[in-house]
């Protein structure tokens, strides 16, 4: 009986070690979801050089100089911008001044770091003469980092006393 108990106890202690399986960690790996480049409530600043080429004031103009603007972005797609851009006219001294306020819409393509954008708008036009504008145009967005990066947009610009021009413009752009 002795025997038989040993060999008994023998094949339970045998028996548990082979069901204990491998030791369970209690810790968890938590990843960090990825943040998005092209947020909502976006606040965008814009420093930028910009051209414009066409018809002002019943003559050709062509003119060279940069500017600075504001967007914000209520959702992920859409948003509002202001900008003014100062140039000169066709080397002769006199200045022109756009000031435009827009309707943007973007897409953003979070794997390329990329967004499209559409803008449609108006403001005014200072120069040879003074006058309300319209404007429509697009451009491209691009993201180094979360809060850095370049972009590019050309608009036409329309108006009385015969405006009609594209503006383009190129930069930086600072997203907080």
């Amino acid at each position: 009986m002795n025997k038989t108990l040993t060999l008994l106890a023998v094949v339970i202690a045998t028996a548990a070690t082979s069901f204990a399986g491998t030791a369970v960690s209690s810790k968890k790996v938590v990843v960090a979801p990825q943040q998005d480049l092209f947020r909502a409530g976006e606040l965008q600043i814009d420093a930028f050089a910009a051209g414009a080429a066409g018809n002002y004031g019943g003559g050709s103009v062509n003119g060279f100089g940069g500017g600075l603007g504001a967007n914000y972005f209520f959702t992920k797609y859409f948003g509002i911008g202001v900008d003014d851009t100062i140039s000169s006219l066709n080397g002769n001294g006199h200045t022109y001044n756009s000031l435009q306020g827009d309707l943007i819409g973007r897409y953003p393509i979070e794997s390329l770091h990329l967004a499209p954008y559409a803008l449609v708008g108006g403001g005014a036009t200072w120069g040879t003469k003074s006058q309300g504008d319209g404007n429509v145009g697009v451009g491209l967005d691009y993201r180094f980092t979360h809060s850095i990066g370049i972009f590019a947009d050309s608009r036409y610009l329309y108006g009385n006393n015969g405006l009609n021009e594209t503006l383009t413009r190129a930069g930086l752009r600072f997203a907080f």
